[in-house]
């Protein structure tokens, strides 16, 4: 009679902090800009593009626009990075002001969610055959919500206190930092 023998392995045993980032009530988060995809005029943004700009212009300085409207900025960026899929941004809506709000209300709808970048090229790189243009180094001046963006994919992905989940998620992060 065969004998089924069983090998156990060990467990390994490893301590990694979870960490729920909430977003405030007026908060929110998307990408204003991908890497390595053509937009509708055929620019396409590397990575590192932006460093530049970002090192001399914090999140506080490049402004919250509606539309692209410099007369209708509604709030600030808190946070503008590169990671590897393109500008993470997440900014906070300032409803004390009228646009802002319709901004916020419109968002948590579905009703608005482009985000698109005002900027001045500082280096680039044509190609005549695709009709593209490569950017190499952007100065980097607003980031807007926008009805229809250039780049596909340029968006909002998340607003602070959409649901009552999000809420619940919230107040259990706190707990657990408590």
């Amino acid at each position: 009679m065969p004998i089924i023998q069983h090998a156990r392995h060990r467990l390994a045993r490893t301590l990694t902090p979870a960490r729920i980032a909430a977003l405030g009530r007026d908060e929110f988060e998307g990408y204003a800009s991908l890497f390595h995809v053509a937009d509708g005029a055929g620019d396409i943004v590397v990575p590192g593009a932006f460093q530049s700009s970002l090192r001399r212009r914090p999140p506080a300085r490049v402004r919250m626009l509606y539309q692209h409207f410099a007369h209708e900025p509604i709030g600030t960026w808190e946070a503008i990075r590169e990671d590897q899929r393109g500008l993470y941004v997440r900014g906070r809506l300032a409803t004390d002001s009228g646009r802002a709000r319709d901004v916020a209300a419109l968002i948590r709808a579905g009703a608005l969610d482009g985000l698109s970048i005002g900027f001045k090229t500082i280096r680039a790189r044509r190609d005549a055959a695709l009709g593209t243009r490569t950017l190499l180094e952007i100065e980097l001046w607003e980031i807007s919500v926008v009805t229809f963006p250039l780049l596909a994919g340029s968006e909002v992905t998340a607003i602070g206190e959409k649901s009552a989940l999000a809420q619940q998620l919230r107040t259990a992060s706190a707990k657990l930092r408590t």
